[in-house]
């Protein structure tokens, strides 16, 4: 399944200063049911957006108008921990998140996110420090998250910090690509090479 193209996203964030969100907080297990990528952002973050009557909390991030529509979630270290569950990685995709900023990723979660689309970008605990104090001082302060260039810019100020990411996922993003889409996308080139094989 392709996905859109990332490049260059700029964006307002969602705050969540909040260290070791686990999968299970992301997405709680009485979810999994479904078998398909859809409807997983209605249930993201469930318990810690709505009470137990449903009702939303309207002092929790993801639910406060001021960040309404933000493409990038900046989070505390050790973002998602715990399960090895891909429907995290959907849920995050699901409600609209296309960059999920941390001074420190689980690696599965971080590769579950690389395979559909999202990009983890690992910061400094110091850059996310700074992104957290201007998201707190302005809501509507932008982050421009450079994928060519893997950087990540505090626009207010002009701060900037470079990231990591391997670079055949890098090239997945790039052109929108999962793992399968990269093996179609070089179908011609492996009929051509097994043309010349012997059988």
């Amino acid at each position: 399944m392709a996905y859109d193209k990332f490049e260059v996203l700029t964006s307002t964030a969602y705050p969540l200063p909040i260290e070791n969100v686990d999968t299970d907080q992301i997405i709680p297990a009485r979810f999994l049911k479904a078998t398909k990528r859809e409807g997983f952002g209605d249930n993201f973050f469930r318990d810690w957006r709505y009470d137990s009557e449903g009702n939303p909390i309207t002092d929790f991030p993801l639910n406060d108008s001021k960040y309404e529509g933000s493409k990038i979630l900046v989070g505390g270290k050790n973002f998602g921990s715990g399960s090895s569950r891909e429907h995290a990685a959907w849920a995050v995709y699901d409600f609209g998140l296309r960059c999920v900023i941390s001074s420190f990723f689980a690696d599965i979660f971080r590769n579950n996110c690389l395979n559909i689309g999202v990009l983890p970008v690992q910061v400094s605990a110091e850059f996310a420090q700074k992104l957290f104090d201007a998201i707190e001082a302005d809501p509507k302060t932008e982050i421009k998250v450079d994928l060519p260039n893997q950087t990540v810019t505090l626009m207010a100020t002009g701060e900037s910090e470079a990231f990591d990411i391997n670079d055949y996922k890098k090239g997945n993003m790039l052109n929108g690509f999962d793992d399968i889409d990269y093996l179609q996308n070089m179908k011609e080139e492996v009929r051509a090479f097994a043309e010349t094989r012997p059988f």
